[in-house]
């Protein structure tokens, strides 16, 4: 009879146990860059306790990186496994062009930058985890630093609501006011081609004022924020629009004023404005491309992303 030799589970598993010298680097490096977001989180909404040299942020960033790096290293393989795969579907969307290393790295270092200067810096990542589709194309396409978005945006201003006094405070709203106003007055909705989403610039979208509602929301957002406003795209079932900061309720009671009784009487008489209250209880005012007023009807009600841009 033939015998099989005999296996030696207790020493197999020992073998299996033992911890790969690039298991700890690359668990090191995970636990590094999952560290610094949630040490940023922890330094904006922990008490400075003022200690000599920062210490006591010094101890937190110790503490929180050696928690991670532990929880990492005990689930060890699933993580190594799991890495693996991700890197495999990066390599993929970069050959492809989709979504790659290099997106990747954009949005990453775009939220460390964000929340480093935000005093809520866990709404960054809540957004980040949103679905918004074709986000980093559009990010980039978001020109607000391009000399022609910002002088299109100066050129609105000093065409609309340029004579109005007495809302000094208001003053960037009514301007970005001015700059919608320009822009929905000229918009033509013109589809994207049928094999995929077509993005264009906001400087592209100057030429003709024509394209479809992502093209709309991007040189609506890059021509508000070039003059100092805040917007946000939101995704909806099947459309993207954008909205503008206006801030709290008691600003949107002015704010209603000013769009019913001096900048869009006609467009808005009889109609109400339409808005969101974010987790902070700030105002954001619907800009879309079918709105002839400030805050006029949503297309679709629910929001299934939101890219905000400050």
């Amino acid at each position: 009879m033939m015998k099989f030799p005999k296996i030696d589970f207790p020493r197999l598993k020992s073998k299996l146990q033992v911890k790969s010298p690039w298991d700890r680097i690359i668990i090191s490096i995970l636990s590094f860059l999952i560290t610094i977001p949630i040490f940023i989180i922890l330094h904006q909404n922990l008490i400075d306790l003022e200690w000599a040299f920062n210490l006591d942020r010094v101890f937190i960033f110790i503490f929180v990186f050696a928690a991670i790096f532990f929880l990492l290293m005990y689930l060890r393989t699933i993580i190594i496994l799991c890495i693996a795969a991700y890197l495999l579907v990066l390599f993929y969307g970069s050959v492809i062009g989709n979504y790659g290393f290099s997106e990747i790295s954009e949005d990453y270092n775009s939220m460390i930058y964000t929340m480093s200067d935000n005093p809520y810096p866990q709404d960054i990542i809540v957004a980040k985890l949103l679905p918004f589709p074709n986000k980093s194309k559009i990010i980039n396409a978001i020109e607000y630093q391009n000399p022609r978005v910002r002088n299109f945006a100066i050129m609105a201003t000093s065409k609309h609501f340029k004579g109005i006094r007495g809302y000094s405070d208001y003053r960037t709203i009514i301007q970005c006011f001015a700059v919608f106003k320009e822009i929905n007055s000229r918009w033509n909705y013109v589809n994207d081609p049928k094999d995929g989403d077509y993005i264009a610039t906001a400087s592209e979208s100057l030429d003709y004022f024509s394209g479809d509602c992502d093209d709309h929301s991007i040189l609506m957002a890059a021509a508000i924020r070039s003059i100092g406003g805040t917007p946000r795209l939101i995704h909806t079932k099947g459309h993207i629009y954008p909205e503008i900061l206006i801030g709290s309720m008691i600003d949107l009671e002015k704010v209603n004023y000013l769009i019913k009784n001096v900048l869009f009487v006609k467009e808005s008489y009889g109609k109400k404005l339409h808005y969101h209250i974010d987790e902070r209880g700030q105002v954001w005012m619907n800009l879309d491309y079918t709105a002839t007023y400030p805050g006029g009807p949503f297309m679709y009600e629910e929001i299934l992303g939101a890219l905000t841009l400050n």
